[in-house]
Protein backbone atom coordinates (compact mmCIF):
# COMPACT_ATOMS: atom_id res chain seq x y z
CA UNK A 1 0.00 0.00 0.00
CA UNK A 2 1.26 3.58 -0.99
CA UNK A 3 1.23 5.70 1.69
CA UNK A 4 2.26 9.13 3.04
CA UNK A 5 3.60 7.95 6.48
CA UNK A 6 6.26 4.87 4.51
CA UNK A 7 7.41 7.70 1.64
CA UNK A 8 7.69 10.64 4.49
CA UNK A 9 10.20 7.73 6.45
CA UNK A 10 11.66 6.97 3.02
CA UNK A 11 12.40 10.54 1.85
CA UNK A 12 14.23 11.20 5.20
CA UNK A 13 17.03 8.52 4.55
CA UNK A 14 19.72 8.35 2.36
CA UNK A 15 18.19 8.64 -1.07
CA UNK A 16 20.29 5.94 -1.91
CA UNK A 17 18.33 2.97 -0.57
CA UNK A 18 17.82 0.52 -3.74
CA UNK A 19 18.64 1.21 -7.25
CA UNK A 20 15.79 1.53 -9.46
CA UNK A 21 16.55 0.60 -12.96
CA UNK A 22 13.77 -1.83 -13.84
CA UNK A 23 10.05 -2.61 -13.18
CA UNK A 24 9.28 -5.42 -12.00
CA UNK A 25 12.59 -5.95 -10.85
CA UNK A 26 14.54 -8.77 -12.18
CA UNK A 27 14.76 -10.49 -8.59
CA UNK A 28 11.10 -10.90 -8.39
CA UNK A 29 10.70 -13.12 -12.04
CA UNK A 30 10.22 -17.05 -10.76
CA UNK A 31 9.82 -20.58 -12.74
CA UNK A 32 6.81 -20.28 -15.08
CA UNK A 33 4.66 -23.31 -14.59
CA UNK A 34 3.77 -24.15 -16.85
CA UNK A 35 6.00 -22.88 -19.35
CA UNK A 36 4.62 -19.94 -22.17
CA UNK A 37 4.62 -21.39 -25.67
CA UNK A 38 6.56 -17.80 -27.52
CA UNK A 39 4.49 -18.06 -30.32
CA UNK A 40 1.19 -17.62 -28.84
CA UNK A 41 2.37 -14.85 -26.42
CA UNK A 42 4.34 -12.55 -29.37
CA UNK A 43 1.22 -13.13 -31.98
CA UNK A 44 -0.70 -11.12 -29.15
CA UNK A 45 1.29 -8.20 -29.41
CA UNK A 46 2.63 -5.67 -32.51
CA UNK A 47 5.86 -6.91 -33.94
CA UNK A 48 6.31 -3.99 -36.67
CA UNK A 49 8.54 -2.02 -34.63
CA UNK A 50 10.30 -4.12 -31.76
CA UNK A 51 13.52 -3.79 -30.04
CA UNK A 52 16.19 -6.19 -30.34
CA UNK A 53 18.39 -6.68 -27.75
CA UNK A 54 21.78 -9.16 -27.52
CA UNK A 55 23.39 -9.95 -24.77
CA UNK A 56 27.26 -10.61 -24.15
CA UNK A 57 28.08 -12.18 -21.28
CA UNK A 58 32.12 -11.84 -21.03
CA UNK A 59 34.27 -8.92 -19.48
CA UNK A 60 37.86 -8.54 -18.93
CA UNK A 61 37.58 -8.08 -15.11
CA UNK A 62 34.72 -8.21 -12.81
CA UNK A 63 34.43 -4.75 -11.16
CA UNK A 64 33.77 -4.65 -7.54
CA UNK A 65 30.69 -3.02 -7.82
CA UNK A 66 29.10 -4.55 -10.64
CA UNK A 67 26.31 -7.01 -10.13
CA UNK A 68 25.42 -8.11 -13.54
CA UNK A 69 25.02 -10.92 -15.87
CA UNK A 70 29.15 -11.44 -16.69
CA UNK A 71 31.82 -13.68 -16.00
CA UNK A 72 35.16 -13.22 -16.68
CA UNK A 73 36.14 -17.21 -16.68
CA UNK A 74 36.10 -17.44 -20.20
CA UNK A 75 37.82 -18.38 -23.42
CA UNK A 76 37.53 -18.64 -27.61
CA UNK A 77 36.24 -22.02 -27.30
CA UNK A 78 33.85 -21.40 -24.89
CA UNK A 79 32.89 -17.42 -26.28
CA UNK A 80 32.38 -20.12 -29.63
CA UNK A 81 29.78 -21.99 -27.78
CA UNK A 82 28.14 -19.01 -26.90
CA UNK A 83 28.04 -17.33 -30.29
CA UNK A 84 26.32 -21.22 -32.09
CA UNK A 85 23.93 -21.63 -29.22
CA UNK A 86 22.50 -17.68 -29.75
CA UNK A 87 22.42 -18.36 -33.75
CA UNK A 88 20.43 -21.40 -32.78
CA UNK A 89 18.27 -19.34 -30.50
CA UNK A 90 17.74 -16.22 -32.61
CA UNK A 91 17.30 -18.92 -35.69
CA UNK A 92 14.07 -20.25 -33.25
CA UNK A 93 13.00 -17.00 -31.81
CA UNK A 94 12.95 -15.99 -35.90
CA UNK A 95 10.06 -18.99 -36.47
CA UNK A 96 8.09 -17.65 -33.37
CA UNK A 97 8.13 -13.86 -34.72
CA UNK A 98 7.10 -14.68 -37.98
CA UNK A 99 6.47 -11.55 -40.31
CA UNK A 100 8.42 -8.65 -37.29
CA UNK A 101 10.32 -5.60 -38.02
CA UNK A 102 12.80 -3.88 -35.91
CA UNK A 103 12.86 -0.24 -34.93
CA UNK A 104 15.94 -0.51 -32.98
CA UNK A 105 18.76 -2.84 -32.27
CA UNK A 106 21.71 -3.36 -29.10
CA UNK A 107 24.36 -5.23 -28.06
CA UNK A 108 25.48 -5.13 -24.28
CA UNK A 109 26.52 -7.22 -21.60
CA UNK A 110 29.08 -7.61 -19.65
CA UNK A 111 31.47 -6.24 -22.41
CA UNK A 112 29.97 -7.09 -26.14
CA UNK A 113 33.53 -6.32 -27.27
CA UNK A 114 35.41 -8.27 -25.18
CA UNK A 115 34.26 -11.01 -28.29
CA UNK A 116 37.08 -11.80 -30.88
CA UNK A 117 36.25 -9.60 -33.67
CA UNK A 118 34.47 -12.47 -36.21
CA UNK A 119 32.46 -13.31 -33.27
CA UNK A 120 31.34 -9.54 -33.38
CA UNK A 121 31.25 -10.05 -36.58
CA UNK A 122 28.75 -13.03 -36.01
CA UNK A 123 26.22 -11.17 -33.69
CA UNK A 124 26.09 -8.54 -36.16
CA UNK A 125 24.93 -10.42 -38.72
CA UNK A 126 22.77 -12.68 -36.75
CA UNK A 127 21.19 -9.90 -35.91
CA UNK A 128 20.93 -8.60 -39.81
CA UNK A 129 20.67 -11.90 -41.50
CA UNK A 130 18.84 -14.01 -39.35
CA UNK A 131 16.94 -11.80 -37.52
CA UNK A 132 15.87 -9.72 -40.70
CA UNK A 133 17.25 -6.13 -38.58
CA UNK A 134 17.74 -3.74 -41.07
CA UNK A 135 21.21 -1.82 -39.72
CA UNK A 136 21.59 0.40 -41.98
CA UNK A 137 17.97 1.99 -41.08
CA UNK A 138 17.79 2.16 -37.27
CA UNK A 139 19.74 3.37 -34.79
CA UNK A 140 22.09 0.62 -33.08
CA UNK A 141 24.21 1.11 -29.76
CA UNK A 142 26.96 -1.05 -28.76
CA UNK A 143 28.83 -1.10 -25.44
CA UNK A 144 32.21 -1.16 -25.12
CA UNK A 145 34.84 -0.83 -22.44
CA UNK A 146 38.73 0.96 -22.92
CA UNK A 147 40.52 -2.09 -22.64
CA UNK A 148 38.52 -3.75 -25.91
CA UNK A 149 37.86 -1.08 -28.00
CA UNK A 150 40.26 -1.25 -30.28
CA UNK A 151 40.81 0.44 -33.62
CA UNK A 152 39.37 -2.69 -35.54
CA UNK A 153 36.29 -3.32 -33.45
CA UNK A 154 35.55 0.13 -33.97
CA UNK A 155 35.99 -0.58 -37.74
CA UNK A 156 33.55 -2.68 -38.05
CA UNK A 157 31.00 -1.70 -35.84
CA UNK A 158 31.04 1.61 -37.61
CA UNK A 159 30.73 -0.34 -41.47
CA UNK A 160 27.51 -2.30 -39.35
CA UNK A 161 25.88 1.63 -39.40
CA UNK A 162 26.39 1.15 -35.39
CA UNK A 163 25.28 5.38 -34.43
CA UNK A 164 25.91 4.78 -30.50
CA UNK A 165 28.81 3.72 -28.60
CA UNK A 166 28.69 3.19 -24.72
CA UNK A 167 31.65 3.37 -22.33
CA UNK A 168 31.74 2.83 -18.58
CA UNK A 169 34.85 5.11 -17.39
CA UNK A 170 33.52 5.97 -14.21
CA UNK A 171 36.13 8.22 -13.53
CA UNK A 172 39.24 9.78 -14.56
CA UNK A 173 41.39 9.36 -11.33
CA UNK A 174 43.73 6.40 -11.55
CA UNK A 175 43.56 5.43 -7.41
CA UNK A 176 39.43 5.81 -7.40
CA UNK A 177 39.14 3.57 -10.29
CA UNK A 178 41.52 1.00 -8.75
CA UNK A 179 40.04 0.87 -5.72
CA UNK A 180 37.27 -0.35 -7.57
CA UNK A 181 38.71 -3.23 -8.20
CA UNK A 182 39.23 -2.34 -12.02
CA UNK A 183 42.18 -2.43 -14.36
CA UNK A 184 42.50 0.85 -16.36
CA UNK A 185 44.52 4.10 -16.60
CA UNK A 186 43.36 7.86 -17.61
CA UNK A 187 45.69 7.64 -20.49
CA UNK A 188 44.18 4.18 -21.69
CA UNK A 189 40.41 5.82 -21.60
CA UNK A 190 41.46 9.07 -22.73
CA UNK A 191 43.59 7.17 -25.97
CA UNK A 192 40.39 5.21 -26.52
CA UNK A 193 37.94 8.34 -26.10
CA UNK A 194 39.57 9.71 -29.20
CA UNK A 195 39.61 6.59 -31.20
CA UNK A 196 36.17 6.81 -31.05
CA UNK A 197 35.55 10.31 -31.63
CA UNK A 198 37.72 9.62 -34.87
CA UNK A 199 35.36 6.93 -35.84
CA UNK A 200 32.73 9.80 -36.15
CA UNK A 201 29.90 7.73 -34.09
CA UNK A 202 26.76 10.06 -33.90
CA UNK A 203 26.55 8.97 -30.10
CA UNK A 204 29.02 8.93 -27.92
CA UNK A 205 28.05 7.93 -24.19
CA UNK A 206 30.32 8.24 -21.33
CA UNK A 207 29.08 6.60 -17.57
CA UNK A 208 30.41 8.16 -14.36
CA UNK A 209 29.93 7.26 -10.77
CA UNK A 210 29.85 8.96 -7.69
CA UNK A 211 30.30 7.59 -4.46
CA UNK A 212 34.20 5.68 -5.11
CA UNK A 213 36.31 4.89 -2.11
CA UNK A 214 38.56 7.82 -1.52
CA UNK A 215 36.59 10.02 -3.91
CA UNK A 216 35.75 13.54 -3.11
CA UNK A 217 33.59 16.13 -4.32
CA UNK A 218 36.42 17.58 -6.11
CA UNK A 219 38.00 14.89 -7.19
CA UNK A 220 34.24 13.89 -8.96
CA UNK A 221 34.10 17.25 -10.54
CA UNK A 222 37.83 16.96 -12.44
CA UNK A 223 36.26 13.38 -13.78
CA UNK A 224 33.56 15.64 -15.48
CA UNK A 225 35.69 18.21 -16.38
CA UNK A 226 37.69 15.06 -18.18
CA UNK A 227 34.71 13.77 -19.44
CA UNK A 228 33.70 17.39 -20.70
CA UNK A 229 36.67 17.42 -23.50
CA UNK A 230 35.26 14.85 -25.57
CA UNK A 231 32.34 16.72 -25.66
CA UNK A 232 29.84 13.35 -25.17
CA UNK A 233 26.44 13.62 -26.59
CA UNK A 234 24.96 11.28 -23.46
CA UNK A 235 26.40 11.38 -19.50
CA UNK A 236 25.43 9.02 -17.26
CA UNK A 237 26.04 10.01 -13.88
CA UNK A 238 25.47 7.01 -11.62
CA UNK A 239 25.47 6.80 -7.70
CA UNK A 240 27.49 4.00 -6.40
CA UNK A 241 25.52 1.18 -4.50
CA UNK A 242 27.47 -1.60 -2.74
CA UNK A 243 25.46 -4.98 -3.15
CA UNK A 244 25.73 -8.35 -2.19
CA UNK A 245 28.08 -10.25 -3.77
CA UNK A 246 30.10 -7.69 -5.44
CA UNK A 247 33.61 -7.16 -4.93
CA UNK A 248 33.12 -4.04 -2.85
CA UNK A 249 30.39 -5.62 -1.33
CA UNK A 250 32.52 -8.54 0.62
CA UNK A 251 34.62 -5.77 1.74
CA UNK A 252 34.35 -4.32 5.64
CA UNK A 253 34.73 -0.74 3.76
CA UNK A 254 32.98 2.44 5.50
CA UNK A 255 30.85 4.15 3.25
CA UNK A 256 31.72 8.51 3.56
CA UNK A 257 28.64 9.12 1.86
CA UNK A 258 29.26 12.35 -0.31
CA UNK A 259 27.11 10.65 -3.34
CA UNK A 260 24.01 13.43 -2.48
CA UNK A 261 26.50 16.37 -2.66
CA UNK A 262 28.07 14.81 -5.88
CA UNK A 263 25.28 14.20 -7.50
CA UNK A 264 24.13 17.70 -6.78
CA UNK A 265 27.44 19.63 -7.79
CA UNK A 266 27.89 17.17 -11.06
CA UNK A 267 24.12 18.31 -12.15
CA UNK A 268 24.71 21.88 -11.96
CA UNK A 269 28.30 21.61 -13.69
CA UNK A 270 26.45 20.07 -16.85
CA UNK A 271 23.36 22.07 -16.67
CA UNK A 272 25.94 24.95 -16.75
CA UNK A 273 27.62 23.66 -20.14
CA UNK A 274 24.79 23.04 -22.12
CA UNK A 275 23.15 19.59 -20.98
CA UNK A 276 19.30 18.87 -20.79
CA UNK A 277 18.50 16.57 -17.38
CA UNK A 278 16.77 13.74 -18.37
CA UNK A 279 16.22 12.12 -15.30
CA UNK A 280 18.32 11.35 -12.15
CA UNK A 281 21.09 9.68 -14.26
CA UNK A 282 21.01 10.80 -17.78
CA UNK A 283 22.11 13.73 -19.14
CA UNK A 284 22.11 14.81 -22.85
CA UNK A 285 23.91 17.74 -25.17
CA UNK A 286 21.51 18.44 -27.89
CA UNK A 287 22.45 20.50 -31.30
CA UNK A 288 20.56 23.26 -32.28
CA UNK A 289 17.64 21.95 -34.17
CA UNK A 290 16.97 19.15 -32.00
CA UNK A 291 14.48 18.35 -29.28
CA UNK A 292 14.35 19.89 -26.20
CA UNK A 293 12.67 18.38 -23.05
CA UNK A 294 10.03 16.42 -24.67
CA UNK A 295 12.11 14.04 -26.06
CA UNK A 296 10.64 11.03 -24.73
CA UNK A 297 13.55 9.25 -22.98
CA UNK A 298 12.90 6.88 -20.36
CA UNK A 299 15.03 7.60 -17.41
CA UNK A 300 15.76 4.02 -16.49
CA UNK A 301 19.52 2.96 -17.66
CA UNK A 302 21.83 -0.23 -18.18
CA UNK A 303 21.35 -2.19 -20.78
CA UNK A 304 18.67 -1.74 -22.89
CA UNK A 305 15.40 -0.44 -24.77
CA UNK A 306 13.71 2.54 -25.30
CA UNK A 307 11.58 4.88 -25.62
CA UNK A 308 9.10 6.26 -29.05
CA UNK A 309 10.62 8.76 -31.54
CA UNK A 310 9.43 12.22 -30.63
CA UNK A 311 8.35 14.83 -33.18
CA UNK A 312 11.60 16.99 -33.35
CA UNK A 313 13.95 13.71 -33.08
CA UNK A 314 15.50 11.80 -36.18
CA UNK A 315 15.45 9.20 -34.82
CA UNK A 316 14.68 7.21 -31.16
CA UNK A 317 16.98 7.93 -28.53
CA UNK A 318 18.34 4.92 -26.32
CA UNK A 319 17.06 3.94 -23.31
CA UNK A 320 15.25 1.74 -21.06
CA UNK A 321 12.57 -1.02 -20.28
CA UNK A 322 10.27 -0.15 -23.28
CA UNK A 323 7.95 -3.22 -24.31
CA UNK A 324 8.37 -5.07 -27.39
CA UNK A 325 11.88 -6.15 -26.76
CA UNK A 326 13.39 -9.57 -27.98
CA UNK A 327 16.34 -10.39 -25.95
CA UNK A 328 18.74 -12.49 -27.29
CA UNK A 329 21.67 -14.56 -25.33
CA UNK A 330 22.19 -16.03 -21.98
CA UNK A 331 21.41 -12.84 -19.89
CA UNK A 332 18.81 -11.23 -22.00
CA UNK A 333 15.56 -10.74 -20.44
CA UNK A 334 12.12 -10.46 -23.09
CA UNK A 335 9.16 -7.31 -22.82
CA UNK A 336 5.69 -8.22 -23.42
CA UNK A 337 3.08 -6.32 -22.37
CA UNK A 338 2.16 -9.37 -20.31
CA UNK A 339 5.23 -10.88 -19.59
CA UNK A 340 8.29 -10.48 -18.90
CA UNK A 341 10.96 -13.40 -19.53
CA UNK A 342 14.89 -14.40 -19.33
CA UNK A 343 17.38 -17.02 -18.14
CA UNK A 344 17.99 -17.35 -14.49
CA UNK A 345 19.59 -14.46 -12.84
CA UNK A 346 23.40 -14.66 -10.74
CA UNK A 347 26.19 -12.49 -9.67
CA UNK A 348 28.13 -14.62 -8.15
CA UNK A 349 30.48 -16.62 -10.19
CA UNK A 350 29.21 -20.33 -9.49
CA UNK A 351 26.10 -19.47 -10.21
CA UNK A 352 26.62 -17.37 -13.39
CA UNK A 353 28.79 -20.26 -14.96
CA UNK A 354 25.91 -23.29 -14.14
CA UNK A 355 22.93 -20.66 -15.87
CA UNK A 356 25.65 -20.64 -19.00
CA UNK A 357 26.52 -23.96 -18.93
CA UNK A 358 22.63 -24.92 -19.15
CA UNK A 359 22.00 -21.70 -21.20
CA UNK A 360 24.86 -23.84 -24.22
CA UNK A 361 23.17 -27.05 -23.53
CA UNK A 362 20.18 -25.39 -24.18
CA UNK A 363 17.83 -28.20 -26.96
CA UNK A 364 16.52 -25.84 -29.55
CA UNK A 365 13.04 -26.55 -29.05
CA UNK A 366 13.55 -25.21 -25.31
CA UNK A 367 13.59 -21.85 -27.21
CA UNK A 368 10.29 -21.57 -28.00
CA UNK A 369 9.17 -21.33 -24.41
CA UNK A 370 9.66 -18.88 -21.43
CA UNK A 371 10.52 -20.94 -18.65
CA UNK A 372 10.95 -17.76 -16.14
CA UNK A 373 9.84 -14.40 -15.52
CA UNK A 374 6.87 -12.36 -14.14
CA UNK A 375 3.68 -12.18 -15.21
CA UNK A 376 1.94 -8.76 -15.69
CA UNK A 377 -1.69 -8.33 -14.47
CA UNK A 378 -3.55 -5.21 -15.00
CA UNK A 379 -1.95 -2.83 -11.92
CA UNK A 380 1.19 -4.05 -12.37
CA UNK A 381 0.94 -2.39 -15.98
CA UNK A 382 -0.14 0.56 -14.17
CA UNK A 383 2.80 0.65 -12.37
CA UNK A 384 4.95 0.15 -14.96
CA UNK A 385 3.57 2.69 -17.06
CA UNK A 386 3.85 5.63 -14.08
CA UNK A 387 6.74 4.65 -13.13
CA UNK A 388 8.75 4.82 -16.48
CA UNK A 389 6.84 8.27 -16.79
CA UNK A 390 6.96 9.54 -13.70
CA UNK A 391 11.00 9.15 -13.54
CA UNK A 392 11.37 11.16 -16.79
CA UNK A 393 11.59 14.96 -17.90
CA UNK A 394 8.47 14.28 -19.61
CA UNK A 395 6.61 13.47 -16.82
CA UNK A 396 3.14 11.50 -16.44
CA UNK A 397 0.79 12.15 -18.34
CA UNK A 398 -2.70 11.62 -16.87
CA UNK A 399 -4.42 12.22 -20.50
CA UNK A 400 -2.38 9.34 -21.81
CA UNK A 401 -2.85 6.98 -18.96
CA UNK A 402 -6.55 7.41 -18.92
CA UNK A 403 -6.51 6.59 -23.03
CA UNK A 404 -3.85 3.56 -22.19
CA UNK A 405 -6.27 2.13 -18.84
CA UNK A 406 -9.40 3.77 -19.45
CA UNK A 407 -9.41 5.13 -15.76
CA UNK A 408 -8.03 7.98 -13.58
CA UNK A 409 -4.65 7.79 -12.12
CA UNK A 410 -5.28 9.37 -9.11
CA UNK A 411 -8.52 7.05 -8.38
CA UNK A 412 -6.38 3.81 -9.05
CA UNK A 413 -3.71 5.46 -6.75
CA UNK A 414 -4.93 8.21 -4.83
CA UNK A 415 -1.67 7.79 -2.57
CA UNK A 416 -0.20 10.20 -5.61
CA UNK A 417 -1.26 13.28 -4.24
CA UNK A 418 1.15 13.27 -1.61
CA UNK A 419 3.99 13.43 -4.01
CA UNK A 420 2.71 17.17 -4.36
CA UNK A 421 2.32 17.65 -0.68
CA UNK A 422 5.94 16.64 0.03
CA UNK A 423 7.07 18.95 -3.15
CA UNK A 424 8.02 16.27 -4.84
CA UNK A 425 5.99 16.83 -8.44
CA UNK A 426 3.90 19.68 -9.47
CA UNK A 427 0.85 19.10 -11.44
CA UNK A 428 0.60 21.11 -14.35
CA UNK A 429 -2.83 20.52 -16.31
CA UNK A 430 -2.29 16.96 -17.05
CA UNK A 431 1.03 16.42 -16.16
CA UNK A 432 2.71 15.25 -13.25
CA UNK A 433 6.16 15.79 -12.78
CA UNK A 434 8.80 15.13 -10.26
CA UNK A 435 10.41 18.81 -9.00
CA UNK A 436 13.92 19.04 -8.90
CA UNK A 437 14.05 17.80 -5.25
CA UNK A 438 11.81 15.15 -6.54
CA UNK A 439 14.56 13.94 -9.34
CA UNK A 440 17.17 13.83 -6.62
CA UNK A 441 14.97 10.86 -5.16
CA UNK A 442 14.43 9.02 -7.94
CA UNK A 443 15.34 5.59 -6.99
CA UNK A 444 13.30 6.22 -3.32
CA UNK A 445 10.17 7.19 -5.58
CA UNK A 446 10.84 4.42 -8.10
CA UNK A 447 11.12 1.89 -5.15
CA UNK A 448 7.58 3.46 -3.00
CA UNK A 449 5.88 2.99 -6.63
CA UNK A 450 6.25 -0.78 -6.80
CA UNK A 451 3.70 -3.31 -5.31
CA UNK A 452 3.63 -5.06 -2.33
CA UNK A 453 3.72 -8.27 -4.23
CA UNK A 454 6.70 -7.28 -6.33
CA UNK A 455 8.32 -6.23 -2.87
CA UNK A 456 7.73 -9.48 -0.84
CA UNK A 457 9.28 -11.63 -4.02
CA UNK A 458 12.10 -9.47 -3.50
CA UNK A 459 12.00 -9.97 -0.41
CA UNK A 460 12.41 -13.50 -0.73
CA UNK A 461 14.93 -13.72 -3.44
CA UNK A 462 17.97 -15.54 -2.59
CA UNK A 463 20.67 -14.18 -4.70
CA UNK A 464 23.02 -16.45 -6.12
Amino acid sequence: MLTIQNLKSKIAQSPYQAYVYSYPHKTAYRPLTPPVYLPELWAQQDRQALFLYIHIPFCEMRCGFCNLFTTVSHNEDFMSQYVRTLQRQAQRMKAVLGDASFARFAIGGGTPTQLPIQHLETILNIAENTMGAKLQEIPISVEVSPETATEDKLKLLRSHAVDRVSIGVQSFIDSEVLATQRRQSTTQVEATLTRIKEMGFPTLNIDLIYGLPGQTVNTWLQSIQATLRFQPEEIYLYPLYVRSLTGLGRTDQEWDDIRLACYREGRSLLLSEGYTQVSMRMFQRLEEGQGGQGSNISPLSPPSPLSPLSPSSPSPVYCCQADGMIGLGCGARSYTNTLHYSNEYAVGAKGISEILQAYIQTADESFDYAHYGFQLNAEEQRRRYILLSLLSDEGLNCASYRQQFGSEVYADFPEFSELLALNLAIKDKDILQLTEFGIERSDTIGAWLFSEKVQELMQDYELK
